[in-house]
This record gives structure tokens, C-alpha cells and sequence, in this order.
């Protein structure tokens, strides 16, 4: 297991982690599709904006490839979600996950603003791996089973198999950064 030491990715993933175990606390208060929507669309956007952060900051290839690699994918899966809300004419609504995830997020993006170098690379893909870790468990344990629309479902599953993808790259490039 990869040991995380950046307090920042700890920051990110104690608000889903929070967030995940108050969904999980009654199956009664379990997210509805709407919020399911809107929790997974966020995670998505939030890691856009990580990866559009490092295209700006950094100069290591392995880490752009793997930021524009974050750009594609998320920016993909999201336009799906977007499409599929449209579809079944669903408003994703904002909630208190949601609301914690974004500004986590903002907080983080701010702390990497200040690095540079090899200091940034490390702090974001450390970011990354935690990021995804707590995405992918949050996905298999509580959005994936608390949606009740097929289409959701489905797509939530996808995304789940692409993010997996994303764990794994991210924590072969932290292996390789000092």
C-alpha cells in the first residue's frame, strides 16, 4: 500500500471520506440519483481542474501525459453524465458532498500554486493517488449501490473501470518521482 505523506491529498480525501460515511450511515439517508449525479460530475470536474493546474505548472512529461491523460477521460465521462441527465430530464442537485469536495479541492489547488518543480509533481500525483483511491472506493461502495437508475448505474460502472485505470497509472508515476 502507498503511503500518502502530502497533508493536502489527506485534506481531499478526509471530506470524502466524511462525506462517504454519512451516505453510508442509513441506507434511508443514501444519495438520491440527483445527488449521485452531481457528486460523480463534481469529482470529475475537480480533477479536470487538478490536471489543468499541472499543464501549468509543470515541466515533467510524465506528469503532463498523465494530466492530459486526467483532461481527456474526466472531461469524457462528464460529458456522458451531462447527456444522460439530459436524457432522463434529471437536475443534478448540489449537496453537502459536493459542497465539501469543491472546496477541498479549491484548498488544494491553492497549496499546489505555491510549489514549483519536482516539489509540485510529487504533492499533485500524491494528490492523484489519493484522489482516486478514495473516487474509486466511494464509487463501489456507495454511488454505484445507492442509484437506482439503470443508464446511472451503468455509467457510474464505466467510470469506475476508466478511474481504476487512473489509481493504477498514478501510483506508478508517484513510485517514480523524488
Amino acid at each position: 500500500m502507498l503511503r500518502i505523506h502530502s497533508s493536502h491529498a489527506l485534506g481531499l480525501v478526509a471530506a470524502f471520506v466524511l462525506a462517504g460515511s454519512t451516505m453510508q450511515a442509513n441506507a434511508a439517508d443514501a444519495p438520491t440519483d440527483p445527488q449521485i449525479a452531481h457528486i460523480a460530475y463534481t469529482a470529475g470536474a475537480i480533477d479536470i481542474e487538478a490536471a489543468k493546474q499541472a499543464l501549468k505548472i509543470s515541466k515533467n512529461a510524465h506528469v503532463r501525459a498523465f494530466a492530459n491523460d486526467m483532461v481527456r477521460d474526466h472531461q469524457a465521462v462528464n460529458d456522458k453524465a451531462l447527456a444522460l441527465v439530459k436524457k432522463l430530464h434529471v437536475t443534478p442537485e448540489d449537496n453537502d458532498t459536493s459542497k465539501a469536495l469543491t472546496k477541498q479541492a479549491d484548498d488544494e489547488r491553492a497549496k499546489l500554486a505555491k510549489l514549483s518543480g519536482a516539489a509540485f509533481d510529487k504533492a499533485y500525483v500524491e494528490n492523484e493517488v489519493a484522489f482516486h483511491k478514495t473516487v474509486d472506493n466511494a464509487l463501489s461502495t456507495t454511488l454505484i449501490p445507492s442509484s437506482s437508475n439503470g443508464d446511472l448505474k451503468k455509467l457510474l460502472q464505466t467510470g469506475l473501470k476508466i478511474f481504476e485505470g487512473h489509481l493504477k497509472h498514478a501510483e506508478h508515476l508517484a513510485s517514480t518521482l523524488k
